[in-house]
């Protein structure tokens, strides 16, 4: 699973960070990628307070989401395993 980003930030911060990330990606800048995942809150410590679980990187079977996912078809479950695209 994956994280999203901090609905808390304005807009153009997120879009600042976001073009960050961006060009940390295209220099495959993994330090510099990495700061720009922080300050979108898709990495570090969890920006909401309604008590769940960081999840993030686990695959669904194994989160409190597990009986969801078991319900759901092959077909289903395939679309939202789909291989990571390779980064050049």
């Amino acid at each position: 699973m994956k994280r999203c980003t901090d609905p808390a930030l304005d807009d153009s911060a997120r879009r600042a960070y976001l073009k960050q990330l961006m060009q940390a990606r295209m220099q495959n800048n993994a330090e510099a990628s990495m700061e720009a995942k922080f300050a979108l809150g898709e990495a570090g410590p969890v920006w909401w307070d309604d008590g769940a679980a960081d999840c993030s990187g686990l695959a669904p079977n194994d989160t409190p989401y597990a009986s969801w996912w078991a319900e759901l078809s092959q077909i289903e479950q395939e679309a939202g395993l789909a291989p990571k695209r390779k980064r050049f």
